[in-house]
C-alpha cells in the first residue's frame, strides 16, 4: 500500500482521526486508574463532553466518522485473531435462540407501541430495525431500501445511541446484581444492546471473557442484516414497483468486516500467531476499541437528541426493554441463568 493510500494520510480526514486519538489516549490513562469505568466508557463521555463544550468545525468529521466506523471495524478484527473459529462457530449456535427471541420480540413491540404512540410507519421501522439488529448500521443498511426522511433517520439514530450510551453505563453494574456469569452476561450484552461499539464497551468492562463472548454474539446477530434488507427490499418493490428495489446492492449494505473477523479466527485457530504475540493484538484492540468510541462520543448531538420529542425516545425505550428482557427470559428458560 502506497503512502498517499493510508487513510490517516488524507488531509481531509487527518484533524478528526488526531482529535479522536489524543481524547482517546486521555481516556486509555483514566480507564486504568479505573478500570471498573474502563477507558471505552471514559471515551464516549469524553467525546460527548468535549462535544457539548467547544463547537467542532466541519474539517473535523470526515476524521471523526471514519474513526468511528472504520477504526471500530478494525478492532473487531483485532478481536478475531484471540478467538479460535471453533469458539466462533460454537458461540452462535449456542446464542441463536435467544437472537431470534429478540429479535422478534424488537418487531412486535415496535409495531405494537408504535401504534399505540401514534409513530409513522417508517421511523418506528427504523427504531425496531436498529434496536433488533445493530443500531446505526442496521438502519443505514435499510435506509436505501426504505428511502425515509432524513428527520426519521436522525430520530432513530439520536433514540438509539441514547439507550447505547444508558446500556454501556448500566449493563455491566446490573450484571453483578443479577449475578450473571461471565457467559451470561456476554449473551445478554450480545443481544439486548444493539450497537456494536455499545456491546464491545459494556462486555468488556464486565469482564474480558464477556466481551469476547459479547463479540461473537453481536457479530453473529449482525448478519441478520442480510435477510432482514433483503425481506424489506422484496416488499418495497412489491409495493412500490421502483421504490428501493432498483438502486438496491447486497454488497453495499454486507458488513464485510464480520468476514475478516472470521479470517483473523481462522489464523488463530491454525496456529500460526504465537501465543506471545496475542496480549499485544488484544492491546491494539482495546485501544482501536477506546479510539472509536471517543469517535462515536465526538458525534453525539445532545441538543439533537433532546429535540427529537418523546414519543420516539419513548418507542426506543420499550423497544430496547423488550429486547432486553426478552433476553434475560430465554437464557432462564434453557437454563443459561
Amino acid at each position: 500500500m502506497s503512502a498517499a493510500s493510508l487513510p490517516a494520510a488524507s488531509p481531509s480526514r487527518l484533524p478528526g482521526i488526531l482529535l479522536a486519538f489524543a481524547v482517546a489516549a486521555v481516556a486509555f490513562g483514566l480507564g486504568r486508574m479505573l478500570p471498573l469505568v474502563g477507558g471505552a466508557v471514559f471515551g464516549i463521555v469524553l467525546g460527548i463532553v468535549l462535544r457539548q463544550v467547544v463547537p467542532l468545525d466541519a474539517r473535523f468529521q470526515p476524521g471523526i466518522r471514519f474513526a468511528s466506523k472504520q477504526v471500530l471495524q478494525w478492532s473487531i478484527i483485532a478481536l478475531g485473531f484471540g478467538l479460535s473459529i471453533t469458539q466462533v462457530a460454537r458461540t452462535g449456535l449456542e446464542s441463536l435462540s435467544v437472537t431470534l427471541a429478540t429479535v422478534t420480540a424488537a418487531g412486535l413491540a415496535a409495531w405494537g407501541l408504535g401504534r399505540l404512540l401514534r409513530v409513522h410507519d417508517a421511523l418506528k421501522l427504523l427504531i425496531g430495525i436498529g434496536t433488533a439488529i445493530c443500531g446505526g448500521s442496521a438502519i443505514a443498511a435499510v435506509v436505501p431500501i426504505l428511502k425515509p426522511d432524513e428527520h426519521d433517520t436522525a430520530f432513530a439514530i439520536s433514540t438509539i445511541f441514547l439507550f447505547n450510551l444508558v446500556a454501556v453505563l448500566t449493563f455491566p453494574a446490573l450484571g453483578h446484581w443479577m449475578g450473571l456469569s461471565n457467559l451470561g452476561f456476554g449473551l445478554w450484552a450480545g443481544t439486548a444492546i444493539n450497537d456494536t461499539s455499545s456491546v464491545v464497551a459494556a462486555g468488556y468492562a464486565y469482564s474480558h471473557a464477556a466481551g469476547d463472548y459479547a463479540t461473537i454474539v453481536k457479530l453473529t446477530r449482525a448478519t441478520l442484516i442480510i435477510p432482514i434488507c433483503l425481506v424489506i427490499a422484496l416488499v418495497v418493490a412489491w409495493k412500490h414497483k421502483r421504490s428501493g428495489a432498483t438502486d438496491f446492492s447486497l454488497a453495499r449494505i454486507f458488513p464485510w468486516f464480520i468476514l475478516w473477523f472470521l479470517v483473523a479466527s481462522a489464523i488463530r485457530t491454525a496456529g500460526v500467531i504465537p501465543a506471545a504475540a496475542l496480549p499485544v493484538i488484544h492491546f491494539v484492540a482495546e485501544c482501536l476499541i477506546i479510539v472509536a468510541l471517543t469517535a462515536i462520543g465526538l458525534s453525539a448531538d445532545l441538543r439533537r437528541m433532546a429535540s427529537t420529542g418523546p414519543r420516539p425516545i419513548l418507542l426506543g425505550l420499550g423497544v430496547w426493554a423488550a429486547v432486553a428482557l426478552t433476553s434475560l427470559l430465554v437464557q432462564h428458560l434453557i437454563g443459561r441463568w
